[in-house]
């Protein structure tokens, strides 16, 4: 989302003429595969698809390819994407984040297309949004498909059983949310006698500096720029701000309190709900949309008594002030490599093969799953099919743990039909999402600098990239003090981060920022 990249670099990014050669190899066998199969990377959320599985073989049927998908788990996917890329063996399709590092000195090195302007005669990949299609560009060249989200859906998720339960209201600024944390700690909110729930929940982050992690938005509300901001006429990073060191100072004493889970530097982000359903944390920051998903889970627990979960938006600070966290329009993209499409006719081919994906009937599939098998059509609506048979479960599985990230539009319900919420908490949440986004878009903070990438961040990447995360979560866990956190800021600085600040500048100047 900004020139840092937003997954870890684990491994040295590959040459450029490494790449090339990548990009150029290959033996017959493979190409004549190619024009048959796509091989395919892709985050999971859960349990693996079965390749041979009903939905598997719809999606295969559709857009006239046999899929050879390679499934890595959320919390590992920004590795396994640099280990791929570090290889002579590149999947055709990639969901990557396009300003990745170890990405873009790939797409600049030739081994992925460049679409920019491309994608216009497609029409279910042809971009619907204009400022959302500059946001996905790499110092002005598209490099993959965007995958389309709301553009503003920060939010806090609470556990609405406990806040009533303890007399509460819903937190309005951040004094506010620091009240119910403590209040979740320390007042027994579950009843069971005992001190052992705490108030935030946080996961390991799979990304860096400036993903939309938890720590970005906090950082935002207190008035830090978004990835980066002007300040004197100069854009900098977020992170060399009075702002980011004052929510970080923040959010440190709720650490040492025990205001949040002891294991939110290893807590896998797939295991995020748990905490939240098994009543040991009663607050999430994250999307909007993780309400829904914590109301269905309470429901298949329960369905007589689920509706214990709350959303409010991004908060106000103890003196009005409001900074709201934004997002990009888009979460990653798909993008093409050149490894065996190497001509225009293929890339053609393949990019016939994505916009039947990602047509209506291809975004029912990726969202909704298999008509009748495992949903009802209901007007605008999708009804869910509640059965016992293990094969109707396995296609809503892999809807929602899977295939619906190889869709670019279908998250959002771009052609395809809603979840009909089937009872009235579920309606009222639903309703709260336009709301609360449309609130807090009138205080958003974006990112200037979207769209550009400085090429010292790419040579660098991988030196660079993990420092500020890296001491944000030491400084956060009592490992370090604040003095070496600025350290670890001047060492970004005298790593190349001096010379980054200068391009971005520069390209921002040039390019329109």
């Amino acid at each position: 989302m900004t020139i840092l990249s937003r997954r870890r670099l684990a491994v040295a990014v590959v040459s450029a003429t490494a790449l090339l050669a990548t990009a150029c190899s290959g033996g017959g066998d493979k190409e004549q595969a190619s024009s048959n199969e796509l091989t395919v990377m892709a985050p999971l959320f859960g349990t693996a698809p079965d390749p041979g599985g009903e939905l598997q073989q719809a999606v295969e049927k559709l857009v006239g390819k046999k899929l050879k998908i390679t499934w890595v788990p959320n919390a590992e996917y920004g590795d396994k994407t640099n280990v791929t890329l570090a290889s002579d063996s590149i999947p055709d399709l990639m969901v990557v984040n396009e300003k990745g590092p170890s990405f873009v000195k790939a797409a600049e090195a030739g081994a992925f297309w460049d679409l920019t302007g491309k994608l216009d005669k497609y029409p279910n990949l042809k971009p619907a949004d204009e400022q959302t299609a500059k946001n996905t560009t790499v110092n002005g060249k598209t490099y993959g498909i965007y995958r389309v989200r709301p553009l503003l859906r920060s939010g806090i998720v609470i556990r609405k059983d406990w806040l009533a339960k303890l007399g509460l209201q819903e937190p309005k600024t951040v004094d506010d949310l620091y009240a119910v944390a403590k209040a979740f700690t320390e007042r027994d909110p579950d009843g069971n006698g005992k001190k052992d729930t705490y108030g935030l929940i946080i996961p390991k982050w799979p990304g860096g500096y400036a993903s939309a992690s938890p720590y970005d938005v906090i950082e935002t509300w207190f008035g830090a720029p978004n990835g980066w901001g002007e300040r004197d006429g100069k854009l900098v990073p977020g992170f060399d701000t009075p702002e980011f060191l004052t929510a970080d100072r923040w959010l440190r004493k709720w650490v040492s309190e025990g205001l949040v889970n002891p294991d939110f530097a290893t807590l896998d982000s797939a295991n995020w709900n748990d905490p939240f359903v098994q009543g040991k944390g009663g607050m999430i920051i994250d999307v909007n949309v993780r309400a829904t998903q914590l109301l269905d889970l309470f429901k298949e627990k329960n369905p007589k008594d689920f509706d214990k979960v709350t959303l409010v938006g991004n908060l106000a600070q103890a003196n009005g002030k409001k900074y709201s966290y934004p997002f990009t329009g888009y979460n990653m993209v798909i993008a093409v490599s050149k490894q065996h499409i190497r001509t225009e006719e293929q890339l053609d081919q393949v990019l016939q093969a994505l916009d039947k994906l990602e047509s209506k009937e291809g975004s029912i599939l990726l969202t909704n799953g298999i008509e009748g098998r495992n949903f009802k059509a209901d007007g605008k609506y999708a009804v869910p099919i509640n059965s016992d048979d293990p094969k109707v479960k396995a296609i809503q599985n892999d809807v929602d743990k899977a295939f619906i990230q190889l869709g670019t539009r279908a998250s959002v319900g771009m052609g395809a039909y809603q979840l009909k919420p089937n009872d009235a908490a579920s309606r009222a949440m639903r309703e709260k999402f336009d709301v609360l986004m449309n609130e807090d878009l009138k205080t958003a903070v974006f990112n200037p600098v979207l769209g550009v990438i400085a090429p010292t961040s790419i040579s660098k990447g991988q030196s660079l990239q993990n420092i500020i995360p890296d001491a944000r979560i030491k400084y956060l866990s009592g490992a370090i003090t604040e003095d070496q956190l600025k350290a670890e800021i001047k060492r970004w600085y005298d790593s190349g981060g001096t010379q980054i600040v200068k391009e971005t500048n520069d390209l921002a100047a040039k390019v329109g920022g």
